[in-house]
């Protein structure tokens, strides 16, 4: 063997590494989008079951004035994404390390998973997170019932409720329709 030979072996086999790690990611990358997919069917799922019970989506303050139109920071909603959690997982104090009594039912039921809740591991103030580690997206900005005086000019695309995961796609100055928010996985 030459050394010309065994250089181009070397190259051949960086080569192939560098495809396998590519796909690699883009497989993990999918992955994290079919999770989210399944999530957000299972959080909508819930929302409709705590409707049926009580009437209303869960609403207050907070998912109120989140707008999906132009809130892309994903920071920027975890407070609303806190007040799901508290409303559909019945953990009344935020922190599901603690039971209390005045907990009450749990609508997610056995598609509440661990990994489902920042911050990791879950402690007080405990929100729905995504598989890219941000917060999920929950308003109820344009839902007449849960904010009726903002429902002729407030934001958001669903009457009832916007539910959303940033696909870890960061952030963007511009109002929708961004091309950043056109890559987010929702339920509109």
């Amino acid at each position: 063997m030459t050394i010309i030979e065994l250089l181009v072996v070397i190259i051949i086999i960086f080569i192939l590494a560098g495809l396998v790690l590519s796909i690699s990611s883009y497989v993990q990358n999918k992955g994290k989008r079919a999770r989210a997919e399944t999530e957000i069917a299972a959080i909508s799922a819930a929302l409709e079951s705590y409707k049926a019970d009580n009437g209303i989506y869960p609403a207050n303050n907070a998912t109120n004035s989140v707008d999906p139109t132009t809130m892309t920071d994903p920071s920027s909603y975890v407070s609303a994404s806190s007040y799901l959690y508290i409303q559909l997982a019945g953990d009344s104090d935020g922190n599901p390390t603690t039971t209390s009594s005045s907990d009450t039912r749990n609508y997610l039921g056995g598609s509440l998973k661990q990994s489902m809740l920042g911050p990791n591991p879950p402690g007080a103030n405990t929100y729905f997170r995504d598989p890219f580690r941000n917060s999920y997206g929950y308003s109820t900005s344009k839902n007449p019932i849960a904010n009726p005086t903002g429902y002729s000019t407030a934001g958001g695309y669903n009457p009832t409720f916007d539910l959303w995961s940033t696909v870890g796609s960061g952030t963007s100055g511009t109002p929708s329709p961004s091309p950043i928010q056109n890559t987010w996985i929702k339920n509109w």
